[in-house]
Order: structure tokens, then C-alpha cells, then sequence
């Protein structure tokens, strides 16, 4: 059985921030790395898709909704309404890469020493497009949890770029937050399961440095302005409950 889970998400295509949590003993020393979806589609795609895969067997990678978007810009003509990373970003993928993306599973559930059958999920345990947020209702909670067996107590999920722990009727949800794109704060959050317990982690990172190695390391046409916004966490977690907020449901 798993003993430590390093859970990391919403990456999308940051490597310095990537590489600087890697690096967290504690990450690099767990038995198993789970990344909860969004992997590439930022100015780094083939960059992170190729560090993740260096890790082989420690890794494991579910399907986010940003993952799908990725791989039918790559395999069809361009969808109306689709963002610009995600239409640079597939065209940078091979063939290989684009065939991993395509073959993510979602959801993904391992037994972990201490918590039992553990599910992974990009938004929900039924829909990785899903949002729930640390203040959706337990109604709603209820209605995302239906299919679950009574085993699984606890779900990590991602989607939302925003850490949280909370109960929900018994069960614990954990989001561990954002890798490339985080919303309250800069820096790669990442979460740790061990013995039990669960703990929210964030790293620092000399922003202006991130900022520039993602300049220098990419061709997207809007790299700078994409860098400065997202690495630097313009957006607040304020905001972003309030943008997500319409979107899990509750009466408005």
C-alpha cells in the first residue's frame, strides 16, 4: 500500500514553479506523486509533459478538463471560443505527447496507508469540468458525492486554483491548489497525504525569476503578459469564489 502521496495540480505549463516543487524533499522523496489534471496548456507545454514523464513510475496523472481541450485542438480544427494558450499550446504537442494526454483516466482511486481507497479528480468525482468550492453547500456536495462507495472518505481534487481542507458530511475533500496558476497567492501549492493526515504546503518562488525563465523558455506570443498575471497571482481568492461561485450551483 501507499504510505505518502504528493498531490500537485493545475500545473499548466509552468515549469520553473513545477521544478521548484519538485525539488521539496518531501515531494521527491514520496512514494507517489498524483497530479489532479491541467497539466500543459500554458507556455510550456512540451517542457512540463516531458519533466512529468521523467518521473516514470512515481507519477501518476488524471485527466482535466484542460487536458481534453488540449487534445481536441491538437486532433480538430480550432473550436469556436477556445482560448488562445490552448490553441498555441496543442500545436506545440507530438504525436506521443498528444496520445498521453488523450489516454488520462478520470477519476482515479488508490489505496493510501492510513486514509483506505483514496479518490483523485480534476472537478468532481463525476465530471472534470465540475466546480465545487470551499463554500458550496453540503446539498450540492451530496449531489457531486452520490455514486461514491461508502469506502471512499476522501476525494482530492482540483480545478478551481484555490488549497482547501473541509468535511463534508464525514468526508474529507482536499484541494491542493495551483501549480501554474494560482489564485490568493503566488508560489506552488501542493498538498501532502501521510500517516493520516493532510497537510496544504506552498512553496516560494523568486517570481520575477519564474517569470522571466517562462519568457525566455517559451515562443507563445503572449508569454510576458500570461507570466505576470498568472505568476503573480493577480487574481485573489475573492475573486476568483466570486467568478467560480455561478458555477456550483448555488441559488443566485
Amino acid at each position: 500500500m501507499i504510505r505518502t502521496v504528493a498531490v500537485l495540480s493545475d500545473i499548466h505549463g509552468v515549469l520553473p514553479v513545477l521544478e521548484a516543487v519538485l525539488t521539496e524533499p518531501a515531494v521527491a522523496s514520496a512514494d507517489l506523486i498524483v497530479v489532479t489534471g491541467d497539466h500543459a496548456s500554458g507556455p510550456q507545454p512540451t517542457q512540463v509533459l516531458d519533466r512529468l514523464a521523467a518521473l516514470g513510475d512515481q507519477i501518476v496523472l488524471v485527466c482535466g478538463n484542460a487536458d481534453r481541450e488540449l487534445v481536441a485542438a491538437a486532433k480538430n480544427p480550432p473550436v469556436d471560443g477556445t482560448d488562445d494558450v490552448t490553441l498555441w499550446a496543442a500545436a506545440q504537442l507530438s504525436t506521443d505527447q498528444v496520445a498521453i494526454l488523450a489516454g488520462l483516466p478520470h477519476p482515479v482511486t488508490i489505496d493510501v496507508e492510513g486514509f483506505g481507497p483514496v479518490l483523485f479528480c480534476h472537478g468532481s468525482p463525476r465530471d472534470d469540468d465540475e466546480v465545487v468550492l470551499v463554500d458550496t453547500r453540503l446539498e450540492r456536495w451530496a449531489e457531486v458525492f452520490a455514486g461514491l462507495p461508502p469506502a471512499v472518505q476522501t476525494v482530492v481534487c482540483g480545478h478551481t486554483h484555490m488549497p482547501f481542507i473541509r468535511l463534508v458530511d464525514r468526508r474529507q475533500v482536499i484541494n491542493p491548489g495551483s501549480i501554474g496558476m494560482p489564485y490568493g497567492g503566488s508560489g506552488g501549492h501542493w498538498a501532502l497525504l501521510h500517516g493520516g493526515s493532510v497537510t496544504l504546503h506552498r512553496v516560494n518562488v523568486d517570481v520575477e525569476q519564474a517569470i522571466a525563465q517562462v519568457v525566455a523558455g517559451s515562443d507563445y506570443p503572449n508569454r510576458q503578459e500570461w507570466a505576470e498575471y498568472y505568476l503573480r497571482s493577480a487574481a485573489s481568492d475573492a475573486e476568483a469564489l466570486a467568478t467560480f461561485g455561478p458555477r456550483d450551483g448555488r441559488p443566485t
